[in-house]
């Protein structure tokens, strides 16, 4: 009984729904507010994401004549979820829900549901405009996926030197290395690495520059523009969420060795990092960057990302 009342609380208070929650629409109300700020403006309120959720929840949800309505109603409901489940498998630092010996192997498909979440919604809406917005999602996740499994690879095989398989792909195995032998940001071949993950986090979260499969001024939201009411309120708090769940996978890959002993220690330090690294990677290139074109996003990710996290996976695999 009380192993479930555990489960329990790990997966609906922490670090589940409502730690997941607040961190995240606290980063994507940051972001907004750091970015009018540098465009000179006063910005919305910090809990902007949060009132436009609520106000979301409180409109009515229209399905299209058109739509398969049991996709389209099931699709955010299914991202989210798998999104939250993610969370679970993340460690604060010292502190683990989940643990196998595939975290990431879970991870990497559960990121995919999400990404295929929005392209299922998309596609059951059967809006022209979702149409053209479910085909630019599909080829941002052929873009940023390459770099990001090269990335994976790397870590895994850095700490997993000297295991049997020669590789690793269990977060708390990464993080207890790092404990033992620094955190891998510092290490010189996997600088690559941690910079193509800075470039893979905007692109996974679909954040501008890199949010072709929602221009609003060209195709009217794409994926989301037949949502409405709670469905569309649901969407967008993923999409808060997920600013959190990538900028923690990273602290856990690249600086996993900081553990300060006491869990909520170290969730406040984990968020302070997830803060540092929604304004470099997400806050500064959307004040300062025009959005790409398709072809632009499947073409950088392909050769500058992608080649970076391969410099990384090749020095780790000779030993440098």
């Amino acid at each position: 009984m009380t192993n479930l009342l555990w489960t329990v609380f790990h997966v609906l208070v922490f670090p589940g729904l409502l730690f997941c929650v607040v961190v995240g629409v606290l980063l994507a109300g940051l972001d907004r507010k750091l970015v009018a700020r540098m465009q000179n403006r006063v910005g919305p309120p910090l809990l902007q994401p949060w009132y436009d959720f609520l106000k979301c929840c409180g409109k009515e949800t229209i399905i299209p004549r058109h739509a398969k309505r049991g996709l389209f109603l099931a699709a955010p409901v299914l991202g989210f979820a798998a999104l939250i489940t993610v969370a679970l498998f993340i460690p604060v630092f010292s502190y683990s829900t989940f643990s196998t010996t595939a975290d990431l192997v879970v991870i990497l498909y559960l990121l995919t549901v999400v990404g295929v979440s929005m392209i299922v919604g998309a596609a059951a809406s059967g809006s022209p405009f979702a149409g053209v917005g479910l085909s630019r999602e599909m080829v941002a996740m052929i873009s940023y996926e390459l770099p990001f499994v090269l990335v994976l690879l790397a870590v895994g095989r850095m700490a997993g030197e000297g295991s049997p398989l020669g590789v690793t792909f269990s977060l708390q195995a990464i993080v207890n290395w790092q404990v033992a032998n620094g955190n891998l940001l510092f290490h010189w071949s996997l600088i690559p690495a941690a910079l193509a993950m800075l470039f893979v986090i905007p692109c996974e979260i679909g954040m501008h520059p890199f949010d072709i499969a929602e221009a609003e001024t060209e195709i009217c939201e794409g994926t989301l523009a037949e949502y409405s009411g709670p469905p569309a309120g649901l969407f967008r708090l993923t999409h808060c969420v997920k600013m959190y769940i990538m900028c923690a996978l990273f602290c856990v890959l690249f600086l996993g060795g900081i553990r300060t002993g006491y869990v909520a220690l170290d969730a406040l330090v984990m968020v302070g990092l997830s803060v540092v690294l929604t304004f470099v990677t997400m806050s500064v290139p959307h004040a300062v960057c025009a959005r790409f074109k398709v072809e632009q996003v499947f073409k950088f990710y392909w050769t500058v990302v992608a080649g970076l996290a391969l410099i990384s996976l090749i020095l780790v695999w000779l030993g440098l």
